[in-house]
């Protein structure tokens, strides 16, 4: 009796050590990117480099991990996820120590800089998108699998949070140092996936690349309605999230003179909020696709009504209260979109599946800044609008095209 309870303490323990693991490479990737933005017009000094130049090295992150995270996922569902997280963590870290050496040693490291955040984009395609079908290995239980994307969505949510205090936080002593921070978060958290965290690959045969292609083929045949539109939903979600987050953090600063860790802060209340409405999700909607799919068309109504209040006011009180609203939405609403895919995909398909989707979310990320900034030049109501537009075509998508 004893022993038998002492197994089980065991094995909540491993699972709980392991949800850690895993939940330390969304965070590790969202600071590795979103800490940099901060620091960009300090890097224009030091490099003496222009505005387009500096916004390359956000960019060049985020299109390489684009079109490499598919072929992520393919790799691991046909050799393993720890075959696939372990390298590519260690890529993550090569590309900032590189960036590191490059800042502290060369009179002119911009080429090498870029270089190495090509080298982080490519670690990044092969670790947070196999995050999510690994914990869909893991887990008999729909449940268990629903709360721990919540808790994946939290982590990555709370990267977000932390970056833009960390990032100026870190640069205020060496203007390189959010550089060096990468490689010794990512060595962290690869000896944690290394040891704590076991893979869940069944001892079946690898399918050949042309079974696997049929296999990709009924699955869109079987599910592609609701698919297209899970992956439209969540590239149109972060535009928005990032779009409003570039917006606010613009006239926070501009109109009134919020900068440094200060605007971090303001910017990082509602980004708390987001981050506990994916926790407290999560954990509620346990195996329950009907209610994914309201919370889902719910929390996508919120975000677009947000929105479309923006240009009564630009207060900062009045626009962080909206940005909150807006956050809380696009809260909810992540977890039940991953916990949808993961847990109506079979193993043999979830990984690729899954990358794509990470790969569309990417897309609204890397749009969401530069289009905003297109558009505030003009007229905010053209940016209120474009948001709006894309918040009700999304609410759409939810209501007629994900039939559980």
């Amino acid at each position: 009796m004893t022993k038998a309870t002492k197994t089980g303490s065991l094995d909540e323990q491993e699972k709980r050590w392991a949800i850690i693991s895993l939940a330390s490479i969304p965070l590790i990737m969202t600071l590795g990117n979103s800490m940099l933005i901060p620091v960009l017009p300090i890097m224009e000094k030091q490099l003496n480099i222009t505005k387009l130049q500096s916004s390359y090295i956000i960019t060049v992150y985020s299109v390489v991990a684009i079109f490499l995270i598919p072929i992520a996922g393919f790799l691991s569902d046909r050799f393993g996820r720890k075959k696939i997280i372990i390298p590519a963590l260690i890529i993550t870290g090569v590309g900032g120590a590189i960036a590191a050496l490059a800042s502290w040693k060369m009179s002119d490291p911009y080429i090498f800089i870029l270089l190495g955040r090509i080298l982080q984009g490519i670690g990044a395609s092969g670790a947070m998108p196999i995050v999510l079908p690994l914990v869909g290995d893991m887990f008999r239980s729909d449940a268990e699998t629903s709360a721990t994307l919540g808790i994946i969505e939290t982590s990555n949510t709370v990267g977000k949070v932390l970056s833009p205090i960390l990032g100026s936080f870190l640069a205020g002593f060496v203007w390189f140092l959010p550089f060096v921070s990468i490689p010794v978060f990512c060595l962290i958290s690869t000896l944690m996936v290394i040891f704590l965290v076991k893979d869940h690959q069944s001892n079946e045969q690898p399918v050949t690349f042309s079974k696997y292609r049929s296999y990709i083929k009924e699955t869109f045949q079987e599910h592609g309605r609701w698919l297209v539109a899970v992956f439209i939903i969540g590239a149109i979600l972060m535009f928005i999230l990032f779009g409003f987050l570039f917006y606010l953090s613009s006239i926070l600063e501009d109109k009134y003179s919020y900068e440094g860790i200060w605007k971090g802060v303001l910017l990082a209340i509602p980004l708390l909020a987001l981050s506990i409405a994916a926790y407290i999700t999560g954990k509620k909607i346990k195996d329950n696709l009907v209610v994914m799919k309201w919370i889902t068309f719910i929390g996508i109504v919120l975000s677009g009504l947000s929105v479309t209040v923006i240009p009564f006011t630009e207060r900062p009180v009045f626009l962080l209260s909206i940005f909150l609203s807006c956050g809380l939405g696009i809260g909810v609403a992540l977890p039940c979109l991953d916990a949808l895919i993961t847990k109506s995909l079979k193993k043999t398909v979830r990984g690729i599946i899954t990358s794509i989707y990470s790969a569309m979310r990417f897309i609204g990320v890397a749009a969401g800044p530069p289009v905003t900034a297109l558009l505030m030049k003009y007229s905010i109501l053209w940016l209120v609008s474009l948001l709006t537009l894309f918040a009700l075509g999304a609410g759409i998508l939810a209501f007629r095209n994900i039939n559980p």
